[in-house]
């Protein structure tokens, strides 16, 4: 039996991952996820300057099991925590804002990786399902 979450943990981006599991292409759960702010772990070689920097994000790129690589967002800090907790900086970013300038390629984006409720969104769908224009 799984244990349920802390009810400070569920947060409306968790609320959308879990719609999102039971369809992928619900409007609603995919304009929450885009419009909520996401936690971006800080790679240990970026310095205390360029991480921050509000004009730039560097972003940690993991190889996934298939080989793909993909940027880790999580939606709280023991989200965070359960699959990387060595990280000890982050910045928090909303999901549409980081789409909006997602990087050309094949680079997928993991949201909550560790978890049942987690999401793996392709580069393409990425910047097609989440990207929404943000003043910077």
């Amino acid at each position: 039996m799984e244990t349920p979450a802390h009810p400070h943990t569920i947060t409306p981006a968790r609320r959308a991952l879990d719609a999102l599991a039971d369809d992928s292409q619900d409007p609603t759960a995919l304009d929450v996820l885009a419009m909520s702010d996401v936690l971006v772990p800080v790679p240990d070689d970026v310095s205390d300057v360029d991480a921050g920097n509000p004009s730039t994000v560097a972003l940690p790129v993991l190889e996934e099991r298939d080989g793909r690589e993909a940027v880790p967002v999580f939606t709280s800090e023991p989200e965070l925590a359960g699959l990387l907790p060595a990280i000890s900086r982050y910045r928090l970013i909303p999901l549409g804002a980081l789409a909006d300038q997602w990087p050309a390629g094949d680079l997928a984006l993991t949201i909550d990786a560790a978890s049942p409720h987690g999401l793996t969104i392709t580069s393409e769908g990425v910047r097609n399902l989440l990207a929404r224009p943000f003043e910077y």
